[in-house]
């Protein structure tokens, strides 16, 4: 005999269901408190916008990881969207560690230039300290990746792939932004130049997700061909695409637990050999 609103565009169907999805997560397996790294990028700042939708900004818990590496204007976008926000905010930074470590494998192995080795290291640290975090608060780790970065490898096992749960690896990265502007339709939640810069790792001086990525336009329909269309490849950047999503497989299913909201999700029901071999 009653009524209910119906949305009226998809993204508000995916904000609901992703917020239903942590929620009954969190709630069945006995937590009360989450908590993510927040980067001051765009994938972070709308887990944890969900996060505090889902249970309550006094139950979520954000937590800067710096390195030297990490600009100011990272911190203060972190910082401010949690004041949107009203949840916890802390910083660890990791230059020290980081660098300690660097330090005992050099005298072992002999300096090595800066590579992919350093960059993973750093996501590793982060990694380990919130999963302390987790350990010592009974507090489940958020991972912030998306099906975008997951397709390609993008991401750092044992690092930013570390968490209890995958909210929004089932989004391609446009879905992310549209995610953060449905946020921001009434007022700006999220701090606007968090949506209109420039992603990036910030692994490495002046890094640019362009860098190692197609433009997120591409890859992302590169990805829905692939992934939950099963099209052949066409073109060099879907068999670049496809090479990638064989070859880092094995992340995959290491990876957190996904919230489903496409037609083919990465996870325990996309059963996929672990080792492939390219034909295209």
């Amino acid at each position: 005999g009653g009524s209910r609103y119906v949305p009226e565009k998809d993204i508000e169907f995916i904000h609901q269901a992703l917020v239903l999805g942590v929620r009954d997560y969190i709630n069945k397996t006995g937590f009360k408190n989450v908590h993510l790294g927040l980067s001051g990028g765009i994938d972070s700042a709308v887990v944890a916008c969900l996060a505090a939708d889902a249970i309550g900004p006094q139950n979520v818990t954000t937590i800067a990881l710096p390195t030297e590496y990490n600009s100011s204007e990272s911190y203060d976008l972190a910082l401010k969207l949690t004041e949107n926000l009203g949840c916890d905010f802390f910083s660890v930074p990791i230059n020290d560690p980081f660098k300690s470590i660097l330090k005992s494998y050099e005298e072992t192995f002999g300096k090595a230039e800066f590579s992919l080795m350093h960059e993973n290291l750093q996501a590793r640290l982060r990694g380990d300290i919130l999963m302390m975090f987790s350990n010592q608060n009974n507090s489940l780790l958020l991972t912030t990746g998306n099906k975008s970065e997951y397709a390609t490898g993008y991401s750092t096992l044992y690092g930013d792939m570390c968490g209890g749960l995958a909210p929004i690896a089932d989004l391609l990265k446009n879905q992310v932004y549209d995610l953060a502007r449905y946020y921001n339709k009434e007022y700006e939640l999220i701090p606007q130049r968090i949506i209109d810069r420039e992603p990036s790792a910030e692994l490495r001086p002046n890094q640019k997700d362009s860098d190692s990525l197609p433009d997120y336009a591409i890859l992302d329909r590169t990805v829905e061909n692939l992934v939950c269309l099963k099209k052949k490849p066409r073109g060099d950047i879907e068999k670049w695409a496809l090479k990638a999503l064989f070859r880092s497989e094995f992340k995959r299913w290491q990876a957190p637990p996904i919230l489903k909201i496409s037609s083919h999700a990465f996870g325990q029901g996309r059963r996929m050999p672990i080792a492939h071999q390219a034909i295209y």
